[in-house]
């Protein structure tokens, strides 16, 4: 039986992810992975995400920044198309990126700005 942790998290993931990533990620575990997408949805979704300390368009923003320092391509254009739900705006997006410029550094910057781009372009074409 799922916690209500886990409900909350499935229903915020799915808000600000989607329905399509989120399905797509559950497919994807098998038996030996299926305990991290519940541990992403209870403690990512369903307790970070879901607390009142921040709103969804800082938490964004946040993740954007993040997933430059990480260099995490894939989530950093999760979490540009993000915006749509969470309200952050594509300025906000560029200035966070080149925010991280500063203290991540140009290079991460700049493959950051690539991902930007190609998610934007993607959507203009869509």
């Amino acid at each position: 039986m799922p916690s209500q942790k886990y409900e909350t998290g499935m229903r915020r993931r799915r808000q600000i992810l989607g329905d399509a990533y989120v399905d797509a990620a559950l497919k994807a575990s098998t038996d030996l992975t299926a305990p991290f997408q519940e541990l992403v949805a209870e403690y990512v979704w369903g307790t970070i995400w879901s607390r009142e300390g921040l709103d969804e368009r800082t938490r964004n923003l946040i993740n954007v920044a993040l997933m430059v320092a990480m260099n995490r391509p894939h989530e950093l254009q999760l979490y540009i198309k993000a915006r749509h739900q969470t309200g952050a705006k594509l300025e906000e997006i560029s200035e966070t990126i080149l925010q991280t410029a500063v203290y991540c550094g140009v290079p991460a910057a700049l493959e950051a700005f690539k991902e930007f781009n190609a998610v934007v372009e993607s959507e203009k074409a869509s």
